[in-house]
């Protein structure tokens, strides 16, 4: 038991900063009231079919890590070009650059923000702020490099990178600590073996109504249609991990209760976010005895 304690307070003590600082930003409650104000008002903007566009439902993963390669990659060019004397209206337009994408790339990144959980809207109301304020500052960067001040745009400039880069790190831990964005079915195809799986009896499905089952473990959702035929799709959404059991058809899509993200039950294509990934897909059989098998679709 000592060696055991011991061990345990050594694993502590030499634990990263870092990740304790962003483990404790994670449970700052006092950030859940500005971000369901800040989410009202993003969820209210008139985007139309441009939020599915901005979630990134087309590129099958989000968009926003895409779009702020721009403004990162502009700014951290002028900040190399300002060390070097005779690139200076080089910098300048590239500073420029960076502030006319930047605009785009945060919207796309409110739009996925809107729909994340507690602890990662937290982290991610922080993330925001440091990039306003690396926008900020290079905005004065430029102001400062058009009026002649040249050492002051230049100062403001790396201010407002190394702002940027604390930024980046919060979305780092967002992307791969908090698993915002990725595709949370992923791991189906490997969890379940390539085989046919007995769920039950067709009178265990009744027409239209959503039943929770398992195959290898892996929960499944499974929809008698009108017709009498079956589908069956993963039941964990691919978005954010809800239930798609608890949620309901809607023209010939299975629709997340969470955040109201639409599948196809034929094949699973996502074709409404916030999910931008489909959801694994699993073919049915009825044998002359009643009995229902399922097994992974090939697609």
């Amino acid at each position: 038991m000592r060696l055991t304690h011991l061990a345990s307070e050594t694993t502590a003590s030499q634990r990263s900063p870092l990740p304790v600082v962003m483990d404790a930003l994670e449970r700052q409650a006092a950030l859940d009231g500005p971000a369901a104000v800040i989410r009202r008002a993003v969820r209210a903007l008139p985007l139309g079919v441009g939020r599915d566009a901005l979630r990134g439902l087309w590129l099958g993963h989000p968009l926003h890590p895409v779009l702020v390669q721009l403004p990162i990659g502009a700014w951290s060019s002028a900040a190399l070009l300002d060390l070097f004397p005779g690139d200076r209206r080089a910098a300048d337009r590239l500073v420029a650059v960076g502030l006319a994408s930047a605009g785009p790339a945060a919207l796309a990144g409110w739009v996925d923000w809107a729909e994340q959980r507690p602890r990662q809207a937290r982290v991610g109301l922080v993330h925001a702020a440091a990039n306003l304020t690396a926008v900020a500052l290079y905005g004065g960067s430029l102001l400062a490099r058009v009026g002649g001040r040249r050492s002051l745009g230049t100062l403001l400039g790396f201010a407002g990178l190394s702002t940027a880069t604390v930024g980046g790190v919060l979305g780092g831990h967002l992307a791969y600590r908090q698993a915002a964005g990725v595709n949370h079915a992923e791991a189906v195809p490997v969890l379940v073996e390539p085989a046919w799986h007995r769920i039950g009896t067709l009178d265990d499905f009744p027409v239209g109504k959503l039943v929770r089952r398992t195959a290898d473990e892996v929960p499944l959702v499974v929809v008698r249609t009108q017709d009498g035929g079956l589908s069956a799709l993963a039941d964990r959404c691919s978005h954010m991990d809800g239930p798609l059991h608890d949620g309901r058809v809607v023209e010939g899509c299975l629709e997340c209760p969470w955040h109201g993200s639409r599948f196809r039950l034929s094949d699973g294509a996502n074709v409404q976010g916030p999910a931008t990934a489909p959801q694994p897909p699993f073919t049915c059989r009825i044998s002359p005895d009643g009995a229902v098998d399922v097994r992974l679709a090939q697609v």
